[in-house]
């Protein structure tokens, strides 16, 4: 009997945004793709998603240049090139109009992009489907995705139906995506063998991270239920809260059998050169070295390794506060040991009573900014659930897509307290089309639209990094944000996490309660803040007004200055979008 082949694709993107902040810089993909070709053993490669053409306009790249540029030599290859798409959320993390969704396969497809790898957070197939047609339509393959987790919901049957309805909608491939490493092997052998007994000619590929150290067994489980295609990474950039590394991959699978690609050594060590190079050059003072280390933790709260980062970040800013309160209360503070397995637990309380969404991307940041601030009310004498942002309340009332779950009936009551109304709609309905408000922009600005209006597709998609990028101040405060890494990195020797450490150590940070645009002021033109150095130093008292932050409704709503204090740095400027949790300032008592 031929042994049966198994195909490896290298999610290069991936490698870089679980662990760290930035992706390489177009000269640095353009250098990277040939030597990534050379080593002869991937029939894909992962060359766009989330977060992908932000950071190119964040370094003042034309992100439609980058993309194409990665995936040219690709194509010449005939290696086939994937991106990451969040459905209705499409490559942002929060929802887009039908109109935009669109266009976002047509100019895909025509920048070089094969595969687009649909996924809904919450498994709902009406968040998916409409993408299956549309990539369709505009020549590209939709890879649809099941979104791993362990629950009691979260069964193989459950998971066999979905990928029935995807397939049905015309998806000829099927992504189990094991965002957190959580997937159990047994589970997803399972699952695999079901999809391919009814499904034999379905294509599918399986990802996973290496965070709580199950995946090396969940590859060999899908590979010998019938799976075709495993993601992998390469040094120095696998395992950790990343992926599994291609030489122990090709080792294992070819071992037990299976008929896998020989590997270009030399060119193995030349690409692993170059990304240690561009981590050298920049990357590295925006990765954070815990990303590096695996965690059997996660297994408990099933959050993404690739959070661990920006949680642990949130996890420092939010510990002064908590402890402030529990000295005041005459209890004892908290090591950051301590708090964290609380947030853990905290997280397996807040999960099951929101639905059991499948966490990962925006969803994972919900139910971990909900644990974390139980925890800030909880140390304040408040009940739970007291401090959540729209975004959270739109998730459990129903407007990102259907919950899995039921939810709890605490949060019931609250919703109706509240004058909240759960939704059952299909959540597309709320996002009406806009990309005519964005070409009348354009032309008024004398901006040009593209080539298959690509252009208009960034601006839409991007709107804060896009203006930000055309009038050159996201290249300003890139390299200024980056100059500021080197000198706190260079300070007596140390990394650029112990240097914030220190410097952040006697001081509050003050978060973002929920997505939106920071507004320092707002009398005027908003542009009227050119500096930040005239805030820098201002006392605030108790609940003073600190800023505004305008949500994606269009709401204006006031922050206050927490517990007080001086005002001793500033993370978000004027004019800057931040997603809920994130740092604006830091506030030393």
């Amino acid at each position: 009997m031929a042994k049966r082949k198994i195909a490896f694709s290298l999610v290069y993107r991936d490698m870089f945004q679980s662990y760290g902040k930035f992706q390489p810089r177009k000269d640095q993909l353009e250098r990277i793709a040939p030597v990534i070709i050379k080593m002869g053993c991937f029939a894909r490669v992962e060359t766009n998603g989330g977060a992908f053409e932000q950071v190119n306009l964040l370094y003042g790249e034309n992100p439609n240049d980058a993309v194409r540029a990665f995936t040219k030599p690709f194509n010449e290859a005939g290696i086939k090139t994937h991106m990451l798409d969040r459905g209705l959320n499409a490559l942002r993390m929060f929802p887009c109009a039908d109109d935009l969704r669109k266009l976002q396969y047509r100019v895909k497809k025509a920048q070089g992009v094969d595969i687009t790898r649909i996924f809904c957070g919450l498994n709902d197939t009406r968040n998916i489907i409409p993408s299956i047609k549309w990539a369709l339509e505009a020549g590209m393959i939709p890879q649809a995705t099941l979104c791993i987790t362990n629950s009691p919901i979260h069964t193989a049957e459950y998971y066999s139906n979905i990928a029935d309805e995807l397939i049905s909608a015309g998806a000829p491939e099927i992504c189990l995506k094991d965002m957190a490493g959580i997937g159990q092997p047994a589970l997803l052998g399972q699952l695999t063998a079901m999809i391919k007994q009814k499904h034999p000619d379905i294509i599918i590929q399986y990802h996973s991270h290496s965070g709580p150290g199950l995946n090396m067994a969940s590859i060999l489980e899908v590979c010998k239920a019938g799976a075709d295609v495993i993601d992998v990474a390469i040094e120095p950039l696998s395992w950790g809260k990343g992926h599994a590394d291609l030489l122990s991959v090709q080792s294992m699978l070819k071992n037990y059998g299976f008929d896998v690609p020989e590997i270009d050594m030399h060119a193995y060590m030349e690409t692993r050169k170059l990304t240690q190079e561009f981590i050298d050059d920049f990357l590295g003072y925006f990765i954070n070295e815990t990303n590096h280390l695996m965690s059997s933790l996660l297994l408990g709260c099933g959050l993404p390794g690739g959070m661990m980062g920006s949680m642990m970040a949130d996890l420092k800013g939010a510990m002064n506060a908590i402890n402030t309160n529990r000295e005041r209360k005459g209890e004892p503070a908290l090591m950051e040991d301590e708090l964290l397995i609380r947030l853990f637990d905290e997280v397996g309380y807040v999960w099951p009573r929101v639905g059991y969404p499948p966490l990962v991307t925006p969803f994972s940041q919900y139910v971990k900014n909900i644990a974390l601030m139980n925890l800030l009310t909880e140390s304040m004498g408040k009940p739970r659930f007291s401090m959540m942002d729209e975004n959270m309340w739109g998730m459990i009332l129903g407007k990102s897509g259907k919950l899995p779950g039921p939810i709890a009936p605490e949060l019931e009551a609250l919703a109706k307290e509240q004058n909240r109304e759960f939704y059952t709609d299909d959540p597309r309905i709320l996002y009406p089309d806009c990309l005519d408000k964005f070409r009348k922009e354009m032309e008024e600005n004398g901006w040009e639209t593209g080539p298959d209006d690509e252009e208009l597709y960034e601006f839409a998609m991007h709107e804060v990094q896009y203006r930000q990028y055309k009038n050159g101040n996201a290249k300003k405060q890139f390299l200024a944000d980056l100059q500021a890494a080197k000198d706190k990195a260079g300070a007596k020797g140390i990394s650029v996490e112990e240097a914030l450490a220190l410097k952040h150590a006697k001081a509050d940070a003050l978060v973002a309660p929920e997505a939106g645009i920071v507004l320092w002021e707002i009398n005027g033109e908003a542009e009227c803040v050119k500096s930040i150095e005239p805030f820098i130093g201002k006392t605030y008292k108790e609940g003073d007004f600190f800023c505004y932050i305008e949500n994606k409704y269009g709401q204006i709503k006031e922050i206050p200055a927490a517990l007080g204090g001086k005002l001793v740095e500033i993370n978000a400027k004027q004019g800057t979008h931040v997603q809920k949790g994130d740092i604006i300032a830091y506030i030393e008592r």
